[in-house]
C-alpha cells in the first residue's frame, strides 16, 4: 500500500469574485448540484464554505496525482465534498479513475480571508 498527501489554501476573495465574475460558469465547471446546494445554504458565509470545498479538491488533486496516467484523466466534478451526518467533510469520487484508491480522508477548515484543506490517500 502507497499513501499520498496533498494540501491546499486559498483566499476566500479569489474564490468569490470568481463565483461573482463568472457565476454560472465557474460554479457549473467546478462544483457539483449537491455543492453548490450546501455552500448556498450557508448564506453570508457561503464565499468560505466554497473557498473550503474548492481547497479541498485542489488537495485530492494532488493528492490523487501520482496515481493518474494523465492529469487530465480527472477533472473538477470527478471529485464531489459532501459532509456525513455529524458535518465532518468526506469525498466522494465519482468514476473509474478511482479504482485503486483504498481509503480517502480529507480535511477542511476556513476563517473570514482564507480557506485550507488536507488530503490523505491509500493506494493498493
Amino acid at each position: 500500500m502507497k499513501i499520498f498527501c496533498g494540501t491546499d489554501i486559498i483566499e476566500v476573495e479569489r474564490i468569490q469574485e470568481a463565483i461573482e465574475g463568472e457565476k454560472e460558469k465557474f460554479l457549473e465547471r467546478v462544483f457539483t448540484a449537491s455543492e453548490i446546494e450546501y455552500c448556498e445554504k450557508k448564506k453570508a458565509v457561503k464565499y468560505q464554505h466554497y473557498a473550503g470545498r474548492f481547497a479541498a479538491k485542489e488537495a485530492v488533486f494532488k493528492a490523487i496525482s501520482p496515481c493518474l496516467e494523465h492529469k487530465y484523466d480527472i477533472s473538477w466534478k470527478n471529485i464531489e465534498i459532501k459532509n456525513d451526518s455529524e458535518g465532518r467533510p468526506f469525498v466522494n469520487l465519482i468514476g473509474t479513475f478511482a479504482q485503486n484508491i483504498e481509503s480517502i480522508d480529507v480535511s477542511i477548515s476556513h476563517v473570514k480571508q482564507m480557506a485550507t484543506a488536507s488530503c490523505i490517500i491509500c493506494v493498493k
